[in-house]
């Protein structure tokens, strides 16, 4: 009989790299969203990054949500990190792109966007050509530092 030890058994974790890059498929379901928040704070906190950890869940889930609320085929979440600084995009087939306008207190929809611009570092959005062997629309980002 063989017996593996449990990872925390088998010494310390390496350092991890300078620099990474994670992608998260997600089909159009109502649990993506759950999904994607939960993969965020995993890899953060794994990367030693917890203190990003909350804001990063938040925006990401905002902006899944979005993908899963305004499109109506998969989405992509991809987190980037690089020169101290988290790059979270999200891509969704929808091509419209989101407004940056401000909400109404009292309004049911359009905070996520809200939340971002007033969280995060930086942000942006851009709309993906249609090509040959793909299917367009468009990529909501945004940027958080660890130096804040």
């Amino acid at each position: 009989m063989t017996v593996i030890a449990p990872a925390s058994d088998c010494g310390p974790l390496p350092e991890p790299p300078e620099s990474w890059q994670y992608s998260l498929q997600v089909p159009h379901d109502p649990l993506g969203p759950a999904i994607v928040r939960s993969t965020v704070r995993m890899v953060l906190g794994r990367h030693g990054l917890g203190d990003l950890a909350d804001t990063a869940e938040l925006l990401t889930s905002e902006l899944a949500t979005n993908a899963y609320r305004y499109s109506t085929g998969p989405a992509s979440v991809r987190l980037k990190w690089t020169d101290d600084t988290l790059r979270v995009s999200v891509w969704d087939t929808d091509p419209n792109l989101p407004s940056p306008m401000a909400v109404e207190p009292d309004s049911e929809q359009g905070r996520g966007l809200l939340l971002v611009r007033l969280c995060a570092d930086n942000w942006g959005r851009y709309a993906m050509a249609e090509r040959t062997f793909g299917s367009g629309g468009k990529v909501v980002w945004f940027e958080i530092s660890q130096a804040r």
